[in-house]
């Protein structure tokens, strides 16, 4: 007699191109509460930088420098690419895994939301956001993440839109828009919770439009506020941008990464994109604020209560939406930045004071920056037709991937890119969803190299670094034991001595590495999760130049049972 085993339940499609199962309805017991005190509960990882910091750190030490070495893949979901996907770009895999309790939630490119069991990479649901195919995209048909709360699921889409689905079945609770996908406004960003909003930024800088960050209602989807970086006439900051042009409204400066919040000052801290056109200034005359800059915003109001501007009259592409990590020394509430421009900052994050500035990248060609801020250019795109090279290039010394710090070493850990470019100035008037860069721009295809740096968090000096062939465009996570885990673009997944920076474990996934690993624990296991899937914009790195092939999967890598 044949054993018979129960089928599991029936999978049905719905009209919004989901698969639809279920899951556990373990996000409605997110609260704000259980976001803010987020680093208490270090088996899930609740919120893009697994806590409101950006620390990208996580007090599990199941996994530790005695025992990675028997690290091994415990299952692998695969979610490659198939069909057509919107806009004439790559796409890769670039979010950051959230955990709630034994479920996973991902986002991918192309409108790709997933629910997955943890603990197996068993697909509980999956929802597709339909996008059109002809949508303007500048870097890539990407996503960076989910959030989730009151038994939610928050993303951004690609035809800048936000969206609420229900987290234990994948339906669609609420669909609002955006931006004007018309002008090329997209969104690529993971949405922040804070109390009862959803906080999302825009995309589409290099199409020139003007950026702005958007708070919604949690519930509804109302729109709460919206903040624009820009100042039109008669703003503060506008004195920066020509009076005699409408220049700063298609300035850019959007807010395309996720930014960082402190609930005792109540103010949410994001990093601001570049001017548009990109290397074209004298369309453009003064600072141009608030691109390449930090905005504090007071989370109730979207009102600017301080900036500070890394990159004035930005000429070489370098946005600063990369991570602002919240930080202590001795007594004192501070912000870390590590700039494209090749620079790491210190801020007094009270009132954007400067504490400290020094270079984490090796080679620094296009300017200079004292030790008291002021910048000096000293190679850019100042003539129409004429090559002009300078490292790093408009890639960054630091791509959008983000740093980690642990408060166990005080030090930062720091993705670096050693790459520079050629950029040839050629003049374009604004046309409404066209890219408007002002340049053509050749990415150096052979000198490149690539590291993991730590610096001391109390100095600024550099504790040691690991070494790549490549650069580095993955993000970088540290935890309790002692680790610091990063990928490669060529695949390589690797496990470092968070002290010392010795290699201790390296694993090839196949497919390179652009997107940012989190950890969490089921049943008492441990577990890294690491996605891959190698994409990026055509003027910045190319898969096949690297050496990474394209793939999109999410590895979950543990100690065996």
């Amino acid at each position: 007699m044949t054993d018979y085993v129960e089928a599991p339940p029936a999978i049905k499609f719905s009209e919004a191109s989901a698969i639809i199962g279920t899951a556990p309805p373990v996000a409605e017991n997110v609260t704000y509460e259980r976001l803010l005190a987020a680093g208490s509960e270090p088996h899930n990882w609740l919120t893009y930088y697994g806590t409101y910091d950006g620390q990208r750190y996580s007090a599990l030490d199941g996994i530790d420098t005695g025992n990675v070495q028997r690290l091994r893949p415990a299952w692998v979901f695969q979610c490659g690419s198939y069909g057509l996907h919107a806009g004439s770009s790559t796409y890769a895999l670039e979010a950051a895994p959230l955990v709630v309790d034994g479920v996973l939630y991902l986002s991918g490119w192309d409108g790709w939301i997933w629910a997955v069991d943890a603990g197996t990479g068993q697909c509980l649901w999956q929802y597709k956001h339909a996008i059109p195919f002809d949508v303007s995209l500048c870097c890539g048909n990407v996503n960076r993440g989910v959030a989730v709360a009151k038994g939610r699921v928050f993303a951004a889409s690609l035809n800048a839109h936000v969206i609420a689905l229900d987290a234990a079945t994948g339906e669609k609770v609420w669909d609002v828009t955006h931006g004007d996908v018309r002008a090329a406004e997209s969104a690529t960003v993971a949405p922040l919770l804070v109390k009862n909003l959803v906080i999302v930024g825009s995309s589409g800088g290099e199409f020139g439009v003007r950026g702005h960050l958007d708070a919604y209602d949690i519930d509804t989807g109302e729109r709460v506020w919206r903040t624009y970086t820009v100042p039109k006439p008669g703003e503060p900051g506008s004195q920066t941008w020509p009076s005699d042009s409408p220049a700063w409204a298609r300035g850019g400066g959007n807010t395309w990464v996720t930014g960082t919040y402190d609930p005792e000052l109540n103010l949410l801290y994001w990093g601001t994109g570049n001017p548009a056109p990109d290397f074209d200034g004298e369309v453009r005359e003064g600072d141009n604020l608030h691109t390449d800059s930090v905005i504090a915003v007071d989370v109730d109001s979207g009102h600017i209560r301080w900036h500070y501007q890394f990159t004035p009259h930005d000429l070489w592409d370098y946005d600063s939406n990369m991570e602002m990590i919240l930080f202590e020394q001795d007594g004192r509430k501070l912000l870390a930045h590590f700039d494209k421009n090749g620079y790491f900052f210190v801020l007094d994050r009270t009132d954007g004071a400067l504490v400290r500035v020094t270079p984490f990248a090796d080679r620094i060609t296009w300017g200079e920056i004292s030790p008291t801020g002021d910048v000096t250019p000293l190679v850019y795109p100042d003539k129409e037709g004429e090559d002009v090279h300078f490292w790093p290039g408009p890639a960054g010394g630091k791509e959008w991937c983000h740093a980690a710090y642990s408060p166990r070493t005080n030090m930062f850990y720091v993705p670096v890119q050693d790459v520079g470019a050629t950029v040839t100035r050629r003049r374009r008037e604004f046309r409404e969803s066209i890219p408007y860069w002002g340049a053509s721009v050749t990415v150096d295809s052979a000198d490149m190299a690539g590291q993991v740096k730590a610096f001391h968090a109390a100095t600024g000096e550099e504790a040691w670094r690991w070494s790549w062939h490549l650069p580095i465009s993955a993000s970088v996570l540290a935890t309790a034991g002692d680790l610091v885990f990063c990928g490669t673009p060529s695949g390589e997944f690797n496990a470092m001595d968070a002290r010392s920076g010795e290699l201790l474990w390296q694993f090839q996934t196949g497919s390179g590495h652009h997107s940012s690993p989190t950890t969490y624990s089921v049943d008492g296991r441990q577990y890294i999760a690491a996605p891959v899937g190698w994409g990026s914009w055509v003027e910045g790195f190319a898969p096949g130049m690297m050496g990474g092939p394209h793939g999109d999967a999410l590895f979950a890598f543990a100690l065996p049972e």
